[in-house]
Parts: structure tokens; C-alpha cells; sequence
């Protein structure tokens, strides 16, 4: 059984690229960190880059509450399937999303919302991955990718509206 830890949630994430790190925050202080994988693209915002955007976002949507661990999702649909998790520096040809999704919201206007660069827009997510051996190093397509034990911590600890921030 799974339970929020934070009786007040003031926490907020702080995703640092340069460390391939996401650190979760109780009132500016370090209660956890996980390593990451950002984009193998760099980081940007514009439409079409796969790139990951900086700056600040809300988490907006929180999708796959209780779905099965290494539960692949297709446009944010589970489809009871399962991936089969790569553990060596491999790529596939394939850029599952899977266990939970945390949608990004960017929240400063012409830098991660707005026309060309809205992270929502973009489908921007920190999600899990068949791919676990290559976090931490840069391999998504623009989201925050995560081992898939970790994203449902995550996920169990932060809420809709959580704030996000993506540094270099």
C-alpha cells in the first residue's frame, strides 16, 4: 500500500539537465533525486524539435494511477500492454511511454506556452521507460524520461499543479 509521505505537499521538482537529476523538494530542501533522462536533442522549445524545454511548468495532468508497473500508454490511452524493459545501453526503435505520466504545463509565455513552444502542446510528460539503461544520459524525444519504480514514487508523492522547473 502506497501513501502520500508529505502531510502539507509544499513540494515542488526541480529537473536539473547538466546532472540528468530531478530533484523532489519539501520547502527547498532535498528529500529525494532520481536520475533522469532529458532529451538527446538538447533542450528547446519549439514545435517539432523533440527537444526539452527549461524553464517553469505545473504538473496539469497525472494519468495511470495504478497501472500495472512497465504498462505501455499510446497518446496517453493504457493498453494493458506490457513492455519488456531494456537494462543495457541499447536503443530500440520505439519511445515508450509507460507507468505514469506527469503532463507538463509551461508556464512563462513565449519560453514554454504560447504558439510554437507550449510544453502541453508538445505532449511534454516525465514518464517511465522501457529503456532504463540509458537513464542518465540524454535519449528521449523532449520528455523527462524515469525508471519505472521511481516515476510511481514520484507519482505518489505530487499532485496535479505541483511546480515543475527545468534548468541547463
Amino acid at each position: 500500500m502506497s501513501f502520500n509521505i508529505f502531510a502539507e505537499n509544499n513540494l515542488t521538482i526541480e529537473i536539473d539537465i547538466s546532472k540528468q537529476r530531478l530533484f523532489l523538494l519539501d520547502n527547498m530542501k532535498i528529500v529525494r533525486s532520481y536520475p533522469i533522462s532529458s532529451s538527446k536533442y538538447g533542450e528547446g522549445s519549439t514545435q517539432n524539435s523533440f527537444k526539452t524545454p527549461l524553464g517553469n511548468h505545473v504538473i496539469r495532468e497525472m494519468i495511470g494511477n495504478n497501472a500495472i508497473k512497465n504498462t505501455i500508454f499510446t497518446s496517453r490511452i493504457n493498453t494493458k500492454r506490457q513492455a519488456e524493459i531494456i537494462h543495457d545501453e541499447s536503443k530500440s526503435d520505439n519511445d515508450y511511454v509507460t507507468t505514469r505520466i506527469m503532463w507538463l504545463d509551461g508556464q512563462e509565455e513565449g519560453k514554454n506556452k504560447g504558439k510554437g513552444v507550449d510544453s502541453y502542446q508538445r505532449y511534454i510528460y516525465i514518464h517511465g521507460t522501457h529503456e532504463e539503461g540509458l537513464i542518465g544520459q540524454k535519449a528521449s524525444h523532449g520528455c523527462i524520461r524515469m525508471f519505472n519504480s521511481d516515476v510511481i514514487e514520484l507519482f505518489n508523492d505530487v499532485k496535479k499543479g505541483t511546480k515543475v522547473y527545468i534548468k541547463a
